[in-house]
């Protein structure tokens, strides 16, 4: 019995240790970051953002935040480590040595007499003639009877004294930490133990294996199907007008797999004649437009609705499973909208370019989106080249609200906009101070970029490795860095993310883009000294320089500038305008952009002619591989599907035009652009195949 106490014990030990070896260091990380987390209000903090209930701090929302997955699991974790160490207590209270002397409560080395006397007053208490009591008894037989025995009899006395045991010498005891029920192998027990051995070395791991292996098939890392990625990828054009990326955009596979009720039926017609307007029919052939619309695939028609409802942000009263649909809609668009912008920046032209057309599509939607402004706001008004889009954000103004545009509203002095805003605009002071509120948050963006190359004499010549630096500043009038928009329409928290491109707006190519974020400065920090640092040494300075110019980044980063890198192989000789943006998927107006001439001087270096004439001759075989590729890949649209035969015809007339112009343009001016393409295209397989090597 103590030896299956002693061992149900060890295995109680063991598990409690298992358990707080990770458990105890991990809750003290995790106190220390809680602890030393900067309590600053990041957040919108006008009526409209207040009383959205995203930022409330109710007791259910304190409660729902505490209550994450990671914190309920360490709460049950040290539940039971509280509770195996008072039954592992409680179990070495009752598994006592065996001590003679304690039992009959003498001093070690005591006399015989003095053990008798002792006997015999213990046996009045406990001997069953005196004392009925069972556990009296047991007590008397187990534990008095043999310490009287042991201490009487010389031997055992003498091997008691010597080797603490009335046997002698005891051999190496051995325990082992598994509880009792699991070491009889015979019975009913030797199935549990199979049954467990089974289920937690078998059955256990191929489970989670299978359905990581489900899931991974399905999905990709940012949680969007593989099927949404290939019809993104199928649909993306070079030409991509900014109107069309919302046809784009509602074809995810997510999309597609919500059900359409017939509950829904009548709540979507409701949303069709409220937004008819922003659906871009055709007004003189309205019942054809109207029935084509209708046509499509049902849950193309009811996402669309439900965007341009969010858009427009239509008062209508939708059924709960409809209400449900639209928030999951809007939860999973940040993703969608990122993964739309990876394909539209995907290397697709012999140079490995992206496009550009079709990026600021995507951003301009999100933007849209996230601020709920509808797209039609975005043409351009009188004296207006941005429309209304950007003053629409703003609380409490509408289309009707006489101001002015974004910039002049954000120049103008505190008094003076106060004046404008309740005099000529309408609104309370309490309205106007909200806009001053949201105003203070949107971001001023600047952009400096530099291009060099590293370790090379001459400046940059065409093949060359080119690394792009590009500082970005962001600057608000409340002094913060990282915060979070003002989105009153979106039910969900959202992250400023801006994207950072240098792209050649002649030739639609993005050469280089980066996704940037303002929310984690010492990753920031951490980043920009190490690039620096890289780049310092690579230059060959001192350490003490390198120290300086690490110091000088860091400052740099804690000022509310960010550092962005990154590499491209120079073009053939000449001279481009490029020009650097940094784009923002939350606000509307913030962007910035800036020109950057790029001289690319001629190849000079010895031992370089012959592989760059040669990789000439791979590029113009290699354009002549995609012009077949886009012919069958015209082909194949054509017969996908017959509702989505004239989708971007207006967009590939547009570059069959472009094409002829550009065809007598190179009649001209001769064929030194084709030259040029087939130099850069060169330099991109000769570092291919320098890797290789």
């Amino acid at each position: 019995m103590a030896a299956s106490e002693e061992n149900s014990s060890l295995f109680l030990i063991f598990i409690l240790t298992m358990i707080a070896l990770p458990l105890v260091p991990y809750t003290l990380v995790r106190l220390y970051r809680a602890a030393t987390q900067k309590k600053k209000t990041i957040h919108c903090r006008c009526s409209e953002c207040s009383c959205s209930g995203k930022y409330r701090k109710s007791i259910y929302k304190r409660i729902s935040n505490f209550s994450t997955y990671t914190n309920l699991t360490i709460l049950l974790l040290w539940v039971i480590m509280v509770i195996l160490v008072y039954y592992i207590k409680h179990i070495s209270r009752e598994v006592q040595p065996f001590e003679p002397y304690n039992i009959l409560g003498l001093e070690p080395g005591a006399s015989e007499s003095d053990i008798k006397k002792s006997y015999r007053r213990l046996s009045i208490l406990y001997h069953p003639d005196k004392n009925p009591d069972p556990e009296a008894h047991k007590y008397f037989v187990e534990f008095i009877s043999k310490a009287y025995q042991a201490l009487t009899d010389p031997v055992s006395r003498e091997n008691y004294e010597k080797y603490g045991h009335p046997d002698g010498r005891q051999g190496l005891k051995m325990g082992i930490a598994l509880p009792q029920f699991l070491l009889n192998i015979d019975g009913a027990s030797g199935g549990v133990l199979l049954l467990g051995i089974v289920g937690v070395c078998i059955l256990l791991p191929l489970m989670i294996a299978v359905i990581y292996l489900s899931r991974s098939s399905k999905y990709t890392g940012n949680y969007v199907m593989h099927h949404t990625l290939s019809t993104y990828y199928y649909f993306m054009k070079p030409s991509l007008a900014p109107s069309k990326v919302m046809d784009v955009f509602i074809k995810a596979a997510e999309y597609m797999e919500m059900p359409v009720r017939r509950s829904d039926d009548e709540p979507l017609q409701k949303l069709f004649v409220a937004v008819r307007s922003e659906l871009n029919l055709d007004l003189k052939n309205i019942r054809t437009e109207q029935a084509k619309f209708w046509k499509q695939h049902p849950s193309l028609v009811k996402m669309e609705l439900l965007v341009q409802a969010h858009l427009t942000r239509e008062p209508i009263t939708l059924s709960p499973p409809l209400q449900r649909d639209y928030k999951h809609m809007l939860e999973l668009a940040p993703r969608l909208l990122e993964e739309l912008m990876k394909i539209a920046l995907l290397p697709r032209n012999p140079h490995g370019h992206g496009w550009l057309r079709p990026a600021i599509g995507v951003v301009e939607l999100s933007q849209n989106i996230i601020q709920a402004v509808p797209l039609s706001a975005k043409k351009a008004t009188a004296g207006n080249s941005e429309g209304v889009a950007p003053l629409l954000q703003l609380p409490h103004i509408t289309e009707a609200t006489k101001v002015r545009t974004l910039q002049e509203l954000r120049d103008m002095k505190v008094e003076e906009r106060a004046e404008l805003l309740t005099q000529t605009g309408g609104l309370s002071a309490a309205e106007a101070q909200d806009v001053e509120l949201v105003l203070e948050m949107i971001p001023t963006l600047t952009l400096d970029v530099t291009c060099e190359t590293e370790g090379e004499e001459g400046g940059i010549q065409e093949g060359d490795v080119v690394t792009m630096y590009a500082w970005v500043s962001l600057k608000r009038g409340n002094g913060l860095t990282a915060a979070l928009p003002h989105t009153p329409y979106f039910p969900f928290n959202k992250e400023e993310n801006f994207w950072v491109l240098l792209a050649d707006p002649v030739s639609n190519g993005v050469w280089l883009s980066q996704k940037l974020s303002f929310m984690d400065e010492t990753a920031a920090i951490t980043a920009a000294s190490k690039a620096i640092q890289e780049t310092k040494e690579a230059l060959g300075a001192s350490a003490k320089e390198i120290g300086v110019a690490v110091r000088e980044a860091a400052e740099k980063v804690k000022s509310g500038c960010r550092l962005v890198m990154g590499k491209f192989q120079a073009p053939a000789e000449g001279s481009y305008n490029l020009t650097a943006y940094c784009l923002c998927d939350a606000w509307i107006g913030c962007d910035t952009k800036t020109g950057y001439k790029l001289k690319v001087a001629k190849r000079s270096r010895a031992g370089t002619r012959g592989v760059h004439a040669a990789a000439e001759e791979g590029a113009a075989a290699a354009a002549a591989a995609e012009d077949g590729n886009e012919e069958e890949e015209e082909e194949e649209e054509e017969e996908y599907d017959d509702d989505y035969e004239s989708e971007y015809s207006d967009d590939e007339e547009d570059d069959q035009k472009k094409k002829k112009g550009g065809s007598k343009a190179a009649a001209a001016n001769g064929s030194s652009r084709g030259h040029q393409n087939g130099a850069a295209a060169s330099g991109s397989e000769d570092e291919g195949e320098g890797d290789d090597e």
